[in-house]
């Protein structure tokens, strides 16, 4: 086990390529400059790979837990998140556990916190944008009142990521009451697009704001993950993006408050 760097991107990306994760070469890179990881060795072969992602000195997700098939089994995922562990400290801890996953999870203590559906496709009809009174672009102006609007939904502090999200994706935001109620992200991920993170006051502000990046994506496959709490699965199906799996949220620690403003759609289910 040595810790991930960029020499590391070329065989990390072939492992999930072997285990049918969607992870373009792009996507481990844009995670590694975010994150830190190790991952496991054989020869100079990557088997394994952990990240984690830090959010200020008091939370954290992780994510990217992957084992080469030859090797499950032996104990090796559960080496790798207590490296993790070990490297976040205190930290209140994130994931989002796959079945296979949920047990070892439990076992390092952490408790059911939520579900996450994924949902994907290629939307079945177009999505009209909503009028530029509701939904317009991000200004540059608006960069400290979108990373207030995140800390209030996520109760992280994730300047880091957000600015690298406005770097690399179009951004809009939802206006509402004269000033600034949410906003969302759309970039290239995986197979196609993934819109998130979406933030909002209320489910309808969600909408409207995905409907914003979705009248830009029309033809492209779309990934969003969503809370079901949200109630949006629904219209993610009648629009033609049929869940495909699901996703336990898992938390070790206590989550710092949040709201009134609340994440409708993930970045992904590793940076939440």
């Amino acid at each position: 086990m040595v810790p991930f760097s960029t020499r590391h991107l070329a065989g990390a990306h072939k492992l999930s390529l072997d285990l049918r994760w969607p992870y373009r070469l792009e996507d481990w890179a844009f995670a590694l400059h975010l994150g830190r990881g190790f991952v496991l060795e054989r020869g100079s072969e990557v088997v394994g790979t952990a990240a984690w992602f830090p959010y200020g000195e008091t939370c954290a997700t992780v994510g990217m837990i992957i084992v080469s098939g030859e090797i499950q089994g032996r104990g090796y995922g559960a080496k790798l998140l207590d490296a993790l562990l070990a490297a976040a400290g205190p930290r209140t801890v994130l994931l989002n556990a796959t079945p296979e996953g949920q047990a070892l999870y439990a076992r390092r203590g952490f408790v059911p916190a939520g579900t996450i559906h994924q949902h994907q496709g290629v939307p079945s009809r177009p999505i009209a944008a909503p009028p530029s009174s509701v939904v317009r672009p991000i200004a540059a102006g608006d960069i400290e009142a979108v990373l207030r609007l995140d800390r209030e939904a996520t109760g992280f502090e994730r300047r880091p990521l957000l600015e690298r999200l406005l770097e690399t994706g179009e951004a809009q935001v939802l206006l509402e009451g004269g000033g600034l109620a949410g906003y969302v992200v759309s970039r290239v991920w995986g197979r196609g697009h993934v819109v998130g993170p979406v933030v909002a006051p209320t489910s309808e502000g969600a909408r409207r704001l995905i409907e914003a990046a979705l009248s830009r994506l029309e033809g492209c496959f779309v990934r969003l993950d969503t809370e079901v709490g949200t109630g949006l699965s629904p219209w993610f199906e009648a629009i033609g993006l049929p869940q495909v799996s699901d996703a336990l949220v898992m938390v070790r620690g206590t989550m710092p408050p949040t709201g009134p403003a609340r994440v409708f759609a993930l970045s992904n289910q590793s940076l939440n």
